[in-house]
This record gives structure tokens, sequence and C-alpha cells, in this order.
């Protein structure tokens, strides 16, 4: 069966009809991927990555200020930025948190994520 057939029989306006339509006109995509180890077949681990910037989009309208705002997005900042390097952002805010109070400003950087060894999650609280 050719693929200009595959609408045949089949009411202009049915939802069938625009769902035919739309992988015909996709089609090259569509079967790109089996050629190509690359190409990954969904694209759900971008949609994964935007989840937490379109989540923090929600939660910055209740900031109460810019300033809050900008508090918000540097926390934020530093979780991200502990998942990309492996480590557990809670655990690692903790660790920080409990550090940073004497700990002197000219040696900061010692604290940053990637400076500290990747750390497996944590399960939760054990028993």
């Amino acid at each position: 069966m050719a693929t200009s057939d595959l609408g045949r029989g089949v009411e202009e306006d049915a939802e069938i009809a625009a769902a035919i339509r739309y992988a015909l006109g996709h089609w090259c995509a569509l079967v790109s991927f089996p050629n190509d180890g690359h190409i990954e077949i969904d694209n759900n681990a971008a949609e994964r990555a935007l989840r937490a910037a379109a989540l923090g989009r929600k939660n910055y309208l209740f900031a109460g200020s810019d300033s809050g705002g900008e508090r918000a997005a540097a926390i934020y900042s530093l979780i991200g930025t502990a998942k990309l390097n492996g480590l557990d952002p809670e655990a690692y805010l903790r660790e920080v948190l409990q550090r940073i109070a004497d700990y002197p400003i000219n040696r900061i950087q010692e604290v940053l994520p990637w400076k500290l060894p990747p750390q497996p999650a944590t399960e939760g609280p054990s028993s």
C-alpha cells in the first residue's frame, strides 16, 4: 500500500484523518530513526530536562519580588548544577548550609558542586 493511499476511505474531518495527515507530513522524520542510531524514537529526555524550567516558571510568579525571584533562581541553579555533577541535591545543600556560616569567603569555591566528589542519591531516612 502506498503512503498516499493511507487516508482513503476516511472522512476528511475525522480525527483519524488528522492523525494520518500529521504522520504523512512527518514521514521523513518518522522513518529516519531506525537508520541512525543517534536519533531518539521520542523526545522524552528533552521534555524531562525542560520540565524543571516549566515548573520553575510557575513558581517564579510566587517569588514575591524581584529579589525573591533572583534568590529562587540561584537556588534552582545550585540544585541543577548539583544534579549535573552527580550529587544528591538535598544532601549537597544540607552539607553546604551546615558549613557556610563559618566558612571563609575566600575559599567558597571549594564547596561548589563540581569541586565535590559525586555521591549516590539517598533513598530517604534510614530506620
